[in-house]
């Protein structure tokens, strides 16, 4: 294998990515043999889907494991539920697992065919509750097969939208984005800052159960989530294009695996807030 820099390649912005993909856009490394190809980040990318798949039917053979001790009646968007403490303990604990396989596949690049694959088997996890539990409870898992339909749609739109160059990665595009990306973090941050001060807890809770508020920030998140969509598809346009050793397609896939779950999550989340305003 020959490897040096590659002069050809396209100088880019660390804000062209979402933050899996974000190393990609700064290798200059190239081969002209055995290089990265749109087909072996396609299968890279169903593989990581797959194991989210995985991660659903962990979740409904390990159901009736954690059906026993104290019990919690809790609220989520509309819907009453039960809770058993077992179950509380096992979704933070497949959360702190989502964070931490996230991170390591990120640092540590050797890595990422399974730890990218354990994180996606963690938020299959956290879609198979909020399906199967959350909305089973009131016989409405159809709703999850509605997301999966809405999610392909978006990201086929997004590839028509930039293979036909309707949209193009631009500089002032990637400024749009780590302007977006920066505002949905902050407020996040302050919102759950927020939540805990008894001087702002008031105000946090009545924006949270404003129906019309939550699915306006639903929909921006969506919007956000589409439009990293562009900017991973570029960055794998560079990969390839710039011919990348094959060992960057996991990278590359990973983060395409990334956009597309964390898309699915956002319209699985404003399908159950309307849901749960309409069922009230």
């Amino acid at each position: 294998m020959n490897n040096s820099k590659n002069t050809g390649s396209t100088k880019r912005s660390f804000l062209s990515s979402n933050p899996v993909m974000r190393r990609l856009d700064r290798v200059d490394e190239y081969t002209s043999e055995n290089s990265a190809s749109y087909g072996g980040i396609t299968l890279k990318t169903i593989y990581f889907l797959l194991f989210s798949v995985v991660g659903i039917f962990v979740q409904l053979i390990t159901a009736s494991t954690f059906a026993s001790g104290q019990t919690f009646d809790i609220n989520i968007k509309g819907f009453e539920i039960t809770l058993y403490q077992s179950e509380v303990f096992m979704l933070l604990g497949v959360a702190i697992a989502a964070i931490v396989f996230q991170l390591i596949a990120f640092f540590a690049r050797a890595t990422t065919p399974i730890t990218g694959a354990l994180y996606c088997v963690t938020q299959g996890y956290i879609i198979s509750f909020l399906v199967f539990k959350v909305l089973g409870t009131y016989h409405l898992e159809y709703l999850g097969a509605l997301a999966l339909l809405i999610t392909m749609l978006i990201v086929a739109v997004m590839a028509i939208l930039y293979t036909t160059g309707i949209i193009r990665v631009t500089k002032k595009f990637k400024m749009v984005m780590l302007t977006l990306f920066i505002t949905v973090i902050a407020t996040s941050i302050f919102t759950f800052i927020g939540s805990f001060i008894p001087f702002t807890r008031p105000l946090v809770m009545a924006l949270r159960q404003n129906f019309g508020l939550s699915v306006a920030v639903g929909i921006i998140f969506i919007l956000i989530a589409a439009l990293f969509l562009i900017c991973d598809f570029d960055t794998i346009d560079h990969v390839v294009n710039d011919k990348l050793p094959k060992k960057y397609e996991w990278q590359a896939a990973f983060g395409l695996a990334f956009t597309v779950i964390w898309l699915y999550l956002k319209v699985l989340d404003l399908i159950i807030t309307i849901a749960g305003k309409n069922k009230n």
